[in-house]
């Protein structure tokens, strides 16, 4: 039950039907009444059948104009959301409205089926919106995602002399906060087969955030990353990189901003306590282009701050969906919050700012990412990409074709940088 799809198969498919079905029957209701006395129905309804129809019509349009004002108001003009939403979100909100819209028109003189026909009715098209807006996003895959069970047990990271399967483990793990004293969450580690013999390859590391609201999971769960590393290592022998998914938030809803504030030592975590804590646990590669750092969103622009600020630590990076620059909220808000009210030292952990300070780099390698329909973001990944081309960054944009800002983008970053980013750290490209 908990591992039932959300973002596609049986569940969605049968909630799609199910609303489309009991829509349908509420259109018929409202258009042919039926009321409680069994007379005919007066008053909005009228006494003709094309004057019912006629508004019946008018209450779906004045639904369907709520709803994309709905999504305007709260997204583009008070942007509560930090993205723009791609058309297909705001008609299945539009589309929600409407049947709401509906189903209180059905109320009125309408007979007790009516009425339970209208709730079901209503309850399946904002279950039908949410889920297709979450397979839009690809935010929760599964039942138990969207619960926030944890898909994974502690890792194994006994060693076999001779590991009897080619493909990674993915397991959690306590990174410990030596140095910076951050509360971070349990990490999620991918070791390939490889790196559990008993003698392990120095292999390259890959260090991979979430966006916010998020956990370390969610890049497995939701960025299918295991389609793209375990095809490599079972074609390599076991061979792959170790992935990393350290706890960048604290909790889901913080944001940190991979800086040091009073929110949280995040930034010192991210570079001092987790390559410190890999290094002692793994046999890994030391130059800098055999590490990655990647990240979506929030994480997208964790990366190319952590990463433009420590190229002896991160030779590459992949940046999807990134922000000119790290906030919670206003600007104002921001630079009280996380900046002890200094606007120098917030503009200064801006990744523009910071390139600019550190240029010119001799080494660095950045992707930037964003998807076709996520206009605000490829217009950031321009303009950041811009910036890392001046400074002595060698880069390449990524643009996702038909997706926004998901993890649908993600996954297809992952699949278009990955055979580079192998070869920097010295594996054979797929």
């Amino acid at each position: 039950m908990l591992n039932i799809s959300l973002v596609d198969g049986p569940l969605l498919g049968g909630i799609y039907l199910a609303a489309l079905g009991f829509t349908a029957i509420l259109l018929v209701v409202a258009c042919w009444p039926v009321s409680a006395n069994r007379t005919e129905v007066r008053g909005w309804a009228g006494t003709h059948p094309l004057s019912r129809i006629a508004r019946v019509l008018l209450v779906i349009v004045l639904g369907l104009g709520a709803g994309f004002a709905l999504v305007w108001f709260l997204g583009d003009q008070l942007d509560l959301f930090d993205l723009q939403f791609t058309y297909s979100t705001r008609l299945w909100v539009a589309c929600a409205v409407a049947v709401l819209a509906l189903g209180g028109l059905s109320f009125v003189h309408s007979r007790r089926w009516v009425k339970v026909v209208a709730c079901i009715s209503v309850l399946t098209s904002i279950l039908a919106a949410a889920g297709g807006i979450n397979a839009e996003f690809g935010q929760y895959t599964t039942v138990r995602s969207a619960l926030g069970i944890s898909s994974y047990e502690k890792l194994d990271v006994a060693r076999e002399a001779f590991p009897t399967s080619e493909t990674g483990t993915v397991g959690t793990v306590i990174i410990p906060a030596t140095v910076s004293g951050f509360a971070a969450r349990r990490a999620v580690v991918y070791l390939p087969a490889a790196a559990r013999s008993s003698h392990p390859p120095k292999l390259p590391v890959i260090v991979m955030l979430s966006g916010q609201p998020g956990s370390p999971q969610v890049p497995f769960t939701a960025g299918r990353l295991l389609s793209i590393l375990d095809p490599y290592a079972v074609k390599h022998h076991g061979i792959a990189p170790i992935v990393v998914i350290p706890d960048q938030l604290g909790s889901p809803n913080n944001n940190p901003m991979c800086v040091d504030s009073s929110l949280g030592n995040s930034a010192t975590y991210l570079t001092v306590d987790v390559p410190n804590w890999i290094k002692s646990q793994f046999s890994v590669a030391s130059s800098p282009s055999a590490w990655t750092i990647a990240g979506f969103s929030q994480g997208g622009t964790c990366s190319i701050q952590l990463a433009a600020a420590h190229p002896t630590i991160f030779g590459n990076a992949l940046v999807v969906s990134g922000e000119l620059a790290p906030h919670i909220g206003s600007v104002a808000n921001t630079i009280k919050r996380g900046f002890g009210g200094s606007a120098a030292a917030h503009a200064a952990s801006a990744p523009k700012a910071i390139m600019t300070a550190n240029a010119p780099y001799k080494s660095l390698m950045v992707f930037f990412a964003a998807g076709s329909n996520d206009p605000r973001y490829l217009a950031t990944a321009r303009e950041l990409a811009a910036v890392a081309k001046e400074s002595g960054i060698r880069t390449r944009l990524i643009v996702s074709p038909g997706t926004g800002h998901d993890w649908h983008t993600v996954h297809y970053a992952w699949a278009a940088a990955f055979a580079t980013i192998l070869a920097r750290g010295g594996l054979p490209t797929p």
